[in-house]
């Protein structure tokens, strides 16, 4: 699995073919989607358009919570392969801690030992939701994918991950815009000393954490940055200053709020 990858979650409509084929020309490998964001047909049609052997293509997605227990995600999942256009995704993640999702991973365990899926995983799991399906699932998660960024850094999040041997992987690694990430002074000063961007300082912090990151941008120059982070690294004490900047906590929503959990379940019985 390549270590940055190409996010593609709120792309407009009609823009995600193209900016999938952008970043497959710009030499990204991984694109990450989810059923959620309804792009599966774009992305098929971007990877035939770019003349990529389908093996040197990594596919992500996720199951969306309306699709959880068994025969729903399993259904979903053949339902899937038919919008890629492909035999097999290389991973599949359950979205979202909430219903049935032991239900829908059993169908991803079925699907994977099946070889229709490659390999499999979580998103959005907090340590404990994490240790306990790495503890009974029959397939441990080989990835969870979660919001990581220099103001949520996950660093007790990352010791547990790292005992379970669940492979974390950054979505947000900009913050989304709910902050100036990329306008922070301590970012700025050290990006100066690189002479490289904040964002590829921030992959770079992400790489050398041993954190997979799926950055997004709709322009071609700013997806080749985000890819230039190959050519330098950060010292000890830059990742501890950048470490400092860690609020510990989301700049989106809590998993353990109540509230959240809410809404998830009327989204559910929607």
């Amino acid at each position: 699995m390549p270590i940055i990858g190409y996010g593609v979650n709120k792309l407009e409509k009609g823009e995600c073919e193209r900016c999938v084929l952008d970043a497959l020309n710009a030499g990204y490998r991984l694109i990450d989607t989810a059923q959620a964001y309804e792009n599966e047909e774009e992305i098929a049609s971007a990877i035939k358009k770019s003349g990529l052997p389908r093996e040197e293509i990594f596919i992500t997605t996720k199951i969306k919570i309306k699709n959880y227990g068994y025969e729903k995600c399993m259904e979903s999942v053949l339902e899937d392969l038919k919008k890629f256009d492909t035999d097999y995704i290389d991973l599949c993640l359950v979205h979202q801690p909430f219903g049935d999702y032991f239900g829908a991973y059993r169908a991803l365990e079925d699907l994977y030992e099946q070889g229709k899926i490659k390999a499999i995983g979580i998103s959005n799991f907090y340590p404990d939701r994490m240790v306990d399906i790495a503890s009974f699932a029959k397939v441990k998660p080989a990835v969870n994918q979660i919001e990581i960024h220099p103001f949520n850094q996950q660093v007790e999040s990352k010791k547990w991950h790292d005992k379970y041997e669940v492979q974390m992987e950054a979505w947000a690694p900009f913050g989304q815009g709910r902050v100036n990430m990329l306008e922070l002074p301590e970012l700025v000063n050290i990006a100066r000393r690189y002479k490289k961007s904040v964002a590829q300082i921030i992959l770079r912090w992400d790489i050398q954490r041993g954190i997979i990151a799926i950055p997004k941008s709709e322009n071609m120059e700013r997806m080749k940055e985000n890819l230039d982070v190959f050519d330098f690294k950060l010292t000890d004490s830059d990742m501890e200053r950048i470490g400092r900047i860690d609020r510990d906590r989301s700049l989106f929503f809590s998993h353990t709020d109540p509230l959240t959990v809410e809404w998830f379940a009327k989204k559910i019985k929607k």
